[in-house]
């Protein structure tokens, strides 16, 4: 039963998609932990890294978690190196996106995508959408109803009716927030109304001008000075177009009249010196201005002892606005309209009031429809999610099981928002007005339980597995990496989640680190970590296995150090591996061409 509901499932698979672009193409990784130098060039489809406990298996996922932007830590850098370097080479339309991060043993890192410096959020905003990563966090992340919600919404195409609610919720609280703010004690309220008016007033009588405090310190620093400039002034005036003691004239201006009249003379033969009269001629008249605007300026200096304190006094009075109520005059000013406003309002309070709590009724109606609307959806699509997560958990060795997606609405209990829904008040939030349980029985003739509740270490994978599989065709992540999704499970229930692994291949290039060889027997590629000696430090290598090296892996999988040293060198390990693999063939072989090929190919 569960290998022909296995075919049935990835027979829906004959039309899907073309696989999108922004799969893992390669990994290179230096001087982390037990890494000094790793290259990983990745395949399509379903890859798998095996290896010997601690060999550094997941130290890979780690190093990719950093090229995805991941917090960084000085303890990955390998001992004696400066910085742990990891890149990841990911398919991209239109070329390559290049992704590098470095972890400095000072406890430093940088990116960078495509060779530019960025952030590491930067990095993560980027990259991170291409690949997912699960591991044991994320299995037991699945055990929060929150997060059950997300995933029943996400698997629905919900999101259009939970931005629904989200925006009626936001407006119902936007008038709650306005009317705690409308409800003033009248003592409060007389306060700030008088306030209010008393700041707009005082501004608006001073009759602020913006700059008006520079040009008074220039008036008052110019009457400071008023002597001194007085008699400069005259001494320009006097140098230009004064009188000399002999009455013939001043320097300047007679000067310039015996130019001139040689250039008009000189003209007369010479075309030429036609236009240095014209400059002559202008600067006299240019003197006389100088002279003229000299002769103003000192007049209007404040020479009277009354007007230079009525310009300190008006000084005083800018500062003394300015200290309370902005930096400068614009500020002030705007300080006072906001005031006028704000005394406008307040006026205007109670009838605000009337109209807001007018809305309350019509606010509540629309979180109630908008809610309503998003939980009868969740109905509809809890009961398309159980029956497929109960098929893919038939695939996976559960048959028998119960799957339940429960959907219930929130009772009201205690304080919280509550709205009417078919006669009936709930509590609602921005999510709606929902509990989503996933329940789980999985011996047969038992209740389902919440997961949380029944759930062991392998079950939980196994369902964890059987959810992503059925989200697959609503997940647009290229890439997903499963660390110990085979923690509890026993060989029984390998070879099924294997199967499950391979099928959510043909839609996602996977990478999957396991210890059991009945799922690595359905790779499409096939990667060994291992250890070795060099120089007297531990190092760790990969390698990609061809067909002989990776029946040998399965073999030591199988039979441990019995296939290198034992009398007749795992010949029974050996044929276990053999067998693994050509049941995994023979299942593949049921599928049909078009079904075997995998995300990324073709």
């Amino acid at each position: 039963m569960a290998e022909k509901t296995s075919v049935a499932g990835a027979a829906q698979l004959v039309d899907a998609p073309a696989a999108r672009p922004g799969r893992l193409l390669e990994l290179t990784v230096a001087d982390l932990a037990l890494i000094d130098r790793l290259d990983l060039a990745l395949g399509a489809g379903f890859n798998v890294i095996t290896g010997e406990t601690g060999a550094g298996k997941s130290l890979l996922i780690e190093a990719l978690g950093l090229a995805l932007g991941a917090r960084a830590d000085s303890s990955f850098v390998r001992h004696g190196a400066e910085a742990a370097r990891v890149t990841a080479r990911m398919e991209r339309a239109g070329g390559d996106l290049i992704c590098g991060r470095e972890v400095h043993v000072n406890g430093r890192s940088s990116a960078r995508l495509d060779g530019e410096a960025v952030s590491a959020a930067r990095l993560a905003e980027v990259a991170g959408p291409l690949v997912e990563i699960h591991g044991q966090h994320d299995q037991q992340q699945l055990l929060d109803e929150r997060r059950q919600r997300d995933l029943l919404d996400g698997f629905g195409g919900l999101e259009p009716q939970r931005a629904a609610v989200r925006l009626a919720v936001e407006a119902w609280r936007t008038n709650e927030a306005a009317l705690q703010e409308l409800a003033l004690e009248p003592r409060e309220f007389v306060r700030r109304l008088e306030l209010a008016e008393h700041e707009a007033a005082e501004i608006d009588a001073a009759r602020l001008r913006a700059g008006e405090a520079a040009e008074i310190r220039a008036r008052l620093g110019a009457a400071q000075h008023g002597e001194a400039i007085a008699l400069g002034a005259a001494a320009i005036e006097e140098a230009l177009v004064g009188e000399r003691a002999d009455g013939a004239g001043s320097a300047v201006r007679d000067g310039v009249g015996v130019a001139l009249r040689a250039a008009h003379e000189v003209a007369r033969f010479d075309g030429r010196f036609e236009g240095l009269a014209e400059r002559l001629a202008g600067l006299d008249a240019e003197a006389e201005d100088i002279a003229a605007e000299a002769r103003n300026l000192a007049e209007l200096l404040d020479h009277d002892p009354a007007a230079t304190t009525a310009l300190e006094e008006r000084l005083s009075l800018i500062f003394a606005l300015e200290r309370r109520y902005g930096d400068d005059e614009a500020a002030v000013l705007a300080h006072g309209q906001r005031m006028a406003a704000e005394a406008i309002r307040l006026r205007d309070l109670e009838g605000e009031r009337e109209r807001r709590l007018g809305d309350v009724a019509a606010l509540l109606d629309e979180v109630g429809r908008t809610a309503t609307i998003l939980s009868a959806a969740r109905t509809e699509a809890a009961d398309r999610l159980a029956h497929e997560v109960g098929q893919a958990l038939d695939a996976l060795g559960f048959a028998g099981t119960q799957f339940r997606v429960a959907v219930v609405r929130r009772p009201v209990e205690g304080a919280g928002a509550s709205v009417e829904v078919a006669g009936d008040p709930v509590h609602f939030d921005p999510t709606g007005i929902d509990d989503v349980i996933f329940r789980f029985a999985p011996n047969q003739g038992e209740p389902a339980r919440p997961l949380a509740r029944i759930a062991s270490g392998g079950e939980l994978s196994r369902v964890a597995l059987a959810i992503k599989e059925v989200l697959a065709a609503v997940d647009a992540t290229p890439t997903l990496v499963f660390d110990e999704i085979d923690t509890g499970i026993g060989g029984r229930s390998a070879d099924p989640v294997g199967r499950s692994l391979w099928t959510l291949a043909r839609r996602h290039q996977v990478l999957c680190v396991t210890h059991l060889p009945q799922i690595a027997a359905h790779a499409d590629v096939h990667f060994r970590i291992s250890k070795r000696q060099r120089d007297g430090r531990t190092v760790t290598q990969a390698e990609r296995l061809e067909p002989a090296a990776r029946l040998t892996e399965l073999a030591l999988m199988l039979g441990g150090e019995s296939v290198e040293h034992g009398p007749d060198g795992g010949a029974a390990a050996r044929a276990g591996a053999e067998q693994l693999l050509a049941r995994a063939a023979a299942w593949r072989a049921t599928l049909g061409p078009a079904l075997r090929q995998p995300a990324g190919v073709g």
